[in-house]
This record gives structure tokens, sequence and C-alpha cells, in this order.
């Protein structure tokens, strides 16, 4: 309970540090931000809509598929991310805190970054392409940061089109890659990581470990001091999904011990979902 409460704060948190980005450096600029903010942002510079309303409804046909295909933990971590943001938009004033436009892209594209790196700590994400890019890196073996800047590509190409001035769009780009980096450096999900698990509680932690999309291998260990006879429990996933793992294990037998190490690569029938 505590630990889902410390989650919904990070979120939050990240919320506003996007929204922040958004009217602090962005929008004030008429700068864009990635995938889903990027297509509001559009919409309010071209249209008397707000954008953080546009940002709302944008997202939900895309936070209803990643209801089907991400679980609803993930999805519903992501309801309270956009939720926030929208109504972080609402309350922060849109005032530029630099005339610079490279310095606003630039931090903005930081707190953006920082924004949806936190929220994917967590397990959840910051809605739009950002769930987009959670569904390809179950099937591809993809960086998130990596993909999303490929998909906002042609967010970018509408904003030079639109605006008649390639500087702002080439400046968005900038701010886009920025946020994508500062992603990937907070939240690794295409890194794999392999956990040893010692347990008394074999057979209910196998029971909730097979029903995820990893094999899960029984070894038969010794403590060297006791003799005691113990089962190791050996899997490999990824950073994505290691908190939901974590819990599992925390749940079902919190005195187990844990080993997690990094692992540099996997070859055989490991599934990338």
């Amino acid at each position: 309970m505590l630990k889902d409460i410390r989650n919904c704060i990070v979120i939050i948190i990240g919320a506003v540090f996007i929204a922040s980005g958004f009217n602090l450096f962005l929008v004030p600029h008429h700068l864009l931000s990635g995938g889903v903010s990027g297509l509001a942002m559009l919409t309010g510079y071209f249209s008397p809509l707000s954008i953080n309303t546009m940002y709302l409804a944008y997202n939900v046909p895309i936070l209803i598929i990643g209801l089907f295909m991400l679980g609803k933990r993930f999805v519903g971590l992501s309801i309270l991310s956009v939720a926030a943001v929208t109504w972080a938009m609402a309350l922060i004033p849109q005032h530029p805190v630099a005339t610079d436009t490279l310095l606003s892209a630039t931090f903005g594209g930081v707190l953006v970054g920082i924004g949806s790196g936190i929220s994917f700590r967590v397990g959840g994400s910051s809605g739009g392409f950002d769930i987009v890019g959670s569904i390809v890196t179950r099937y591809r073996d993809l960086p998130v940061g990596s993909i999303l800047v490929v998909l906002n590509a042609a967010v970018i190409f509408a904003m030079g089109y639109l605006e008649g001035d390639w500087n702002l769009a080439l400046a968005s780009m900038l701010s886009i890659y920025i946020s994508g980096k500062v992603l990937d450096l907070i939240h690794i999900s295409h890194n794999k990581v392999t956990l040893y698990i010692i347990t008394e509680k074999t057979d209910e932690l196998l029971a909730k470990l097979l029903t995820l999309p990893r094999g899960v291998t029984l070894i038969k260990t010794e403590g060297a001091f006791s003799h005691k006879e113990k089962d190791m429990l050996m899997t490999v996933t990824t950073r994505y999904e290691l908190t939901e793992l974590r819990e599992i294990i925390r749940k079902t037998d919190p005195s187990a011990f844990v080993n997690i190490v990094e692992t540099v690569g996997v070859m055989g029938s490991f599934r990338r979902r």
C-alpha cells in the first residue's frame, strides 16, 4: 500500500516536471515536445483549443489500447500521469524562463525527459507515444527513447510545414532528442537482468512467476554452513518488467534472498514482451 502511494507521488512529481517543461520552456516559444503532446501543441497553436485539453483528448484512445496490451497497473499509472500533466499545465502559467530558443529547447527537453523517465522507473509512463514505445519494446529489443525519436519525426515535419519556420522545427527536434536521451539514462528498459531467487516458498513463487512471459529455471541448492537444502529460481527479464517482478517476490516471500545482476546478452528463445 505504501509502495503504491509512493509510486503515485513519483508519477505526480514527474507530471509536474513535464508540465513545467511545456509551459515554461517549449510552449512560449512555439516549440514542440514529442508525440501526442506535440500533436496537442500543434492543435493549440493553430486553433482556439487549449493544449492541455487536447493533450488529454489525444491520450484517451492510446491509453485504452495500452490497457489491453500492457496491463492494468502500467496503464493505470499512465492515466494518473496524463491527468496530472493536464492539471499541472492548467496551473502553471505559460511564461518563458529563457528568451533564447535553443536554451528553451534544451532545458525543456531535459525537464520532459526527467518527468517521463521517473514515471517509467516506477512502472508507468507519461502516456502518448510512451505507450506506443513500450508496446514496441515488448516485441523488439530497442530502447524506448530512440523509438520515440523516430515516432516524432512526422510531428516535426508537420511543425515546419505549418509554421513555415524550420528553425523552430529543428529546435523542437533538438528538444525531443534530448528528452529521449534523458529518458534512456533514467530508465533503460531494453537492458536485461538476471534474478537468482533463493526461497523456501518455491511452489507459491512459481505459481506467480509462471504467469509472466518469462521462463524460470529451478535449481537445487544447499547452504554451505547450515547444509540445509533450498531451491533457487533463476529467470531473465527486462528492466521494464523488473518492478512488477520484485513486487511479486516481496509479497510472496519477503524473506527470499534475491541477487539481481546485469545481463550482457541473451541467446535462445528469450521473448521480448
